[in-house]
């Protein structure tokens, strides 16, 4: 499976890298896009199963990526992992078509149960 890993610091896409090879879905192809825009363009081009996003990011957030990519008929599961995990950020990730959202701090146990009926 091939997954992009969304987020403007790299610092913190290495640490949910890590993370989710600490879960044991180290055997994925990743992807690293360096804010919304960037992931827009890598998931027409690189198709990918699954698109793990941070919420706040410059060009375009993860919001507006997740909403730009149902408004073009991209049906990609999404999830987002990101700093804040907010009632209202869960709704509006719902209702936009995210399937989870992960606040940090998060562990590889976390990332396990969320994500091994989507990668195996």
């Amino acid at each position: 499976m091939k997954i992009i890993i969304a987020d403007d610091s790299r610092v913190m896409r290495q640490i949910v890298l890590r993370t989710l090879r600490q879960a044991g879905f180290g055997h994925h192809d990743y992807v690293e896009a360096t804010d919304g825009a960037d992931a827009f363009d890598k998931v027409a081009a690189e198709r990918p199963d699954l698109v793990l996003s941070d919420w706040n990011m410059p060009n375009k957030t993860g919001i507006e990526l997740l909403r730009d990519l149902r408004g073009s008929g991209n049906a990609v599961p999404f999830g987002f992992v990101t700093s804040e995990g907010s009632e209202e950020m869960r709704e509006a990730a719902a209702a936009a078509g995210a399937l989870f959202l992960i606040a940090k701090p998060f562990t590889p146990e976390h990332f396990e149960s969320v994500l091994v009926g989507m990668l195996g």
